[in-house]
């Protein structure tokens, strides 16, 4: 079999923004430096999404000078930017799926910008340094914690599964409808379904479990416009007890530096 190679890394600063392509990136307890630690919550603190909010993918999140910014991806001029130390000290209550966190709203300025392109009032939050939350007791094995992410710290998915589907529709998408962390060159469609412990460069990993998608991968992350593809096309060959299963959910064994180009080299594989 041919080297599989990292061939990107990815980071969502802000939870269901757009993201940010890095050469090399920190990977901390909670992820990769940076991914998910702030997230747009609704005035009950329920966290907030492209699954209902189609226009977020329109928000482009960069990081630079110790400050993220975040800009309209058709109206550059409209944006905001804070420092990446800012928030108020006020803690809140905030909901991801069935996880409660603790949270600090960045300051209100923030918030009112995000309001205002919403049409509703929301709160831009970023997660403590002191905020534990563990991933899934089912699939955790060493208590691990996680950022705002939806359950896992990192998500790997294989460039040939997105060439695969690609093969099969009659528009092809970019892999940043699945907002991955990590793709890999080389092997076959899904070889990553197999992966049990792996190495990224110096950095060991376990997939722990298939990631089930969403209505979120239908919208086109350019236009924030929502289609049917690729979930139906996904639908009659990647189904799995009635969930849609595309890249794999990771469970980091160490800290370290990632880089592309690393080698990703399979230590076991799943029976």
């Amino acid at each position: 079999m041919n080297k599989l190679l990292l061939s990107e890394i990815n980071i969502y600063p802000i939870k269901s923004l757009g993201g940010i392509r890095l050469e090399k990136a920190q990977l901390e307890e909670k992820g990769l430096q940076y991914d998910r630690r702030w997230m747009l919550v609704d005035e009950e603190g329920m966290f907030i999404t492209q699954r209902k909010h189609f226009e977020l993918a329109l928000l482009q999140v960069n990081i630079g000078d110790g400050k993220l910014s975040v800009s309209h991806k058709n109206s550059p001029e409209q944006s905001i930017s804070f420092s990446l130390d800012e928030d108020t000290g006020e803690e809140l209550s905030v909901v991801i799926w069935n996880d409660t966190a603790t949270a600090l709203e960045v300051n209100k300025a923030v918030s009112d910008w995000f309001s205002n392109f919403l049409k509703f009032k929301v709160r831009l939050v970023k997660m403590p340094l002191t905020e534990k939350r563990l991933v899934d007791r089912d699939y955790a094995s060493n208590d691990e914690v996680v950022s705002f992410a939806d359950g896992y710290p990192c998500l790997l998915i294989g460039q040939s599964s997105l060439d695969g589907l690609n093969e099969k529709l009659t528009d092809p998408i970019r892999m940043d409808r699945f907002r991955p962390n990590f793709v890999f060159t080389g092997g076959e469609p899904h070889i990553e379904d197999s992966f049990k412990t792996f190495h990224i460069g110096e950095v060991m990993f376990s997939a722990v479990k298939p990631c089930a998608r969403c209505v979120l991968i239908t919208i086109d992350q350019q236009t924030g416009e929502k289609g049917q593809e690729p979930l139906r096309t996904l639908a009659n060959y990647r189904t799995v007890g009635k969930k849609i299963m595309f890249g794999q959910n990771l469970l980091h064994q160490q800290l370290g530096i990632i880089r592309v180009g690393d080698e990703v080299k399979v230590i076991d594989w799943k029976d």
